[in-house]
């Protein structure tokens, strides 16, 4: 069954290239590409940096906190052989450049893209093969060009920051929605925590409605999902179109029953620094081993890290 549907894929990719030369050169010249990678040793596998980066740009909520911060950090992770896996990193997970200790979602406003790309690969002593940094302002325009995505949350929020208004259960939403579904964490018991979750789950929906049958075969809706796609992305200086297609295509797959999600593994979500705050101490042994097993395709699929160690 596996290869089957492989190779359907395969067959797509194929028709789709012969078809659309134009549309894959379209796409690469478009590309917003920057300068992000270390020069790190390669490391079995794939690694993708996926950021979601918000700008406090006004598209929704109350928050008007200036500056540009990276509150999304995930690392999605194909080996070769095994189960693609979606970790968060926690936006105030302590890190500490030369002598300055500060929350990882600070570093790259102050110290730059490959400094926080430095850092993530600190953390899983993995190297990062691609860069990939959406605007959360952007996501609505995505969601909105695919029609809509179904999400799910058991509690009911009328949560005033996020202007997120949810009745519990599922529903398919538009992209305001989905941003605010995003952002919210003040009435989210868990916090970040919770955040993460919701937003791996928002990005799992585009992947898994983007790369369904219905939205492959429509031809217009692919190109409005790309425009919207292409002004709201910025990724590394070495990354195509196809790399792009198999960031997805391993989004869905770590996303599915298969895969494998969580969070990083910390000691302490509460330890408190002088002039940082309240910060979230990393189990640093515990996400080595994690992401060398993630790497060699050795890990189960499943749920990992200290939250799903709580449930």
């Amino acid at each position: 069954m596996r290869n089957m549907v492989l190779g359907v894929l395969l067959v797509i990719v194929i028709v789709l290239g012969i078809s659309g030369i134009g549309t894959y050169n379209w796409i690469n010249s478009n590309l917003r590409k920057e300068a992000w990678l270390t020069t790190g040793s390669d490391t079995p596998g794939t690694s993708w940096l996926i950021l979601g980066s918000d700008e406090r740009d006004g598209t929704t909520g109350a928050d008007d906190t200036p500056g540009e911060r990276t509150d999304t950090i995930l690392i999605l992770t194909k080996p070769k052989h095994g189960s693609c896996s979606l970790i968060s990193v926690p936006r105030d997970s302590l890190v500490q450049v030369g002598d300055q200790m500060l929350k990882i979602n600070a570093v790259m406003q102050v110290f730059g893209k490959k400094e926080l790309v430095t850092q993530v690969e600190s953390i899983t002593g993995q190297h990062i093969d691609h860069v990939a940094k959406l605007t959360f302002g952007g996501l609505t325009k995505v969601v909105d060009a695919l029609g809509g995505i179904e999400l799910c949350y058991d509690q009911d929020v009328d949560d005033e920051k996020s202007e997120l208004h949810w009745k519990s259960g599922c529903h398919v939403v538009d992209g305001r929605t989905a941003l605010a579904f995003s952002r919210m964490r003040y009435s989210d018991p868990r916090s970040d925590f919770g955040r993460s979750d919701r937003q791996r789950q928002v990005i799992g929906a585009i992947a898994q409605k983007a790369t369904s049958k219905s939205s492959l075969l429509n031809i217009g809706k692919l190109k409005k999902v790309g425009e919207a796609a292409l002004g709201s992305l910025t990724v590394d200086d070495k990354s195509t179109p196809w790399t792009m297609l198999q960031m997805l295509l391993a989004f869905r797959d770590a996303s599915g029953s298969n895969g494998i999600t969580g969070s990083l593994y910390w000691t302490d979500p509460g330890y408190y620094v002088d002039g940082v705050g309240s910060s979230v101490l990393l189990d640093n042994q515990k996400n080595l081993e994690l992401f060398k097993q993630l790497h060699d395709g050795d890990h189960a699929p499943g749920q990992v890290g200290s939250t799903s160690e709580q449930q």
